[in-house]
């Protein structure tokens, strides 16, 4: 593995270096209708087919870039015991299991990678457990291959923030501990709940945040995502800032696909974006905030039309394509809800996305995106390299349902800087 990797996050698009991703293993089929919403699912997965799909993502990410797997990186560090006593510590303290310390402690780092992950089977030796109708005394961490949110790199620093879930704060706990003392990565983590403790309501998911570029960051709130949190985050990079625009985007709560600002925008290019037209662009209720800070100052805080006009006043001219296409809107609705919008770039103009979106997909060929199938990559049928503009389409049945695309499987870490 690459020594001394440093966070280095300036763009959504330059060209990556290095990405972490979790690929989905048994926590997904710990679940059951009973206790799906529960997970922050609308439905259940089948792992099988979900495994073959992910399975296709991660050779294409690995063909285009370095990746990091969550378990492997979590292995390495669970083999310091000062570590893994300080994790154990901290996950038994806030999930209110703290009986469980002692046989986590004994377990070897391999085991105890897994069952942070899948879930610790509830052992039915007394009549508590006996009577209850839990499966797990550690719930399984069905969300964690979406491994965007947990923690959030911004330029070279990585920002902790409550997730609005506790059944996802497991995931947080394992990430910063990752960043903070895996011996590979050199970054400093900003952890709301240690500089702002008395704050319960920070939140910050990372599918909420974009680098757009070095002096722009975009931010959702929402369900996921608080006002407080985009103070706090505020806070955190001003002083570091020269001049930096933060602009937000006021979200719907439902339905659940709009949980995060990801799920309705994301770029693609120096001068391209994937917009969910209804919230972004037509006239609505959600608000878009434009805060500017300079010399470690905000200026000005007002609001915006919507987010393309907020960023053409702070010199980012973008022109925007439609996800699900710009003919009819019931074809953008399903299309988003199957994460339309959502697409993760590898390099400028070079981008992943689902090929069930097929009014999306049309959208963007015809505005001169190379539509490439992830498994013509996979059989060498074709060399992305060969092409200056391209999309790679993923078969997505089943990963969809988990409600996110290529964006939300990823955390990237480190992009080359982008040539504005």
């Amino acid at each position: 593995m690459k020594k001394n990797i440093s966070t280095n996050i300036f763009s959504e698009i330059g060209e990556l270096e290095g990405v972490i991703v979790h690929t989905p293993g048994q926590e997904v089929e710990n679940m059951t209708p009973q206790n799906v919403e529960r997970a922050l699912y609308s439905d259940i997965l089948n792992l099988s087919v979900a495994s073959k799909e992910y399975r296709q993502f991660k050779y294409v990410l690995d063909k285009l870039s370095t990746t990091y797997e969550v378990k492997d990186l979590l292995k390495t560090v669970l083999k310091n015991e000062k570590v893994k006593e300080h994790l154990i510590k901290k996950i038994c303290k806030n999930e209110d299991v703290i009986n469980l310390k002692d046989y986590l402690l004994d377990l070897d780092e391999d085991e105890l990678a897994t069952q942070l992950i899948e879930g610790v089977p509830l052992q039915k030796n007394t009549l508590t457990n006996f009577l209850s109708k839990e499966r797990y005394s550690l719930k399984p961490l069905h969300n964690f291959f979406f491994t965007r949110d947990a923690t959030v790199p911004v330029f070279n620093d990585v920002f902790v923030g409550r997730m609005a879930s506790t059944v996802r704060q497991r995931e947080t706990l394992i990430m910063e501990t990752i960043f903070d003392f895996h011996p590979s990565f050199s970054t400093k983590t900003f952890n709301a709940a240690v500089l702002k403790p008395d704050n319960q309501n920070i939140a910050i998911e990372g599918g909420d945040l974009l680098v757009a570029r070095d002096d722009i960051l975009l931010m959702g709130i929402g369900s996921r995502t608080t006002s407080q949190g985009v103070d706090f985050l505020l806070e955190n990079i001003k002083s570091k800032k020269e001049k930096i625009h933060l602009i937000i985007q006021e979200l719907p709560l439902t339905p659940e696909s709009f949980i995060h600002l990801d799920m309705v925008f994301t770029l693609l290019d120096k001068e391209t974006c994937m917009i969910y037209d209804p919230v972004i662009m037509k006239m609505n209720k959600y608000h878009t905030v434009h805060i500017y800070a300079e010399g470690g100052n905000v200026k000005y805080i007002r609001e915006e039309k919507n987010m393309l006009q907020a960023l053409d006043k702070a010199g980012m001219k973008l022109k925007p394509l439609y996800c699900g296409g710009r003919k009819d809107q019931w074809a953008q609705e399903r299309e988003q809800w199957h994460s339309g919008a959502n697409f993760f770039a590898v390099a400028p103009g070079k981008v992943i996305g689902y090929a069930r979106n097929t009014h999306t997909v049309g959208e963007l060929s015809q505005n001169g995106f190379e539509i490439i199938k992830a498994s013509d990559i996979i059989k060498e049928r074709i060399n992305p390299a060969d092409y200056d503009k391209y999309l790679v389409t993923l078969d997505g049945s089943e990963l969809p349902r988990g409600g996110g695309g290529a964006r939300c499987m990823t955390m990237p870490v480190c992009r080359k800087p982008v040539n504005w």
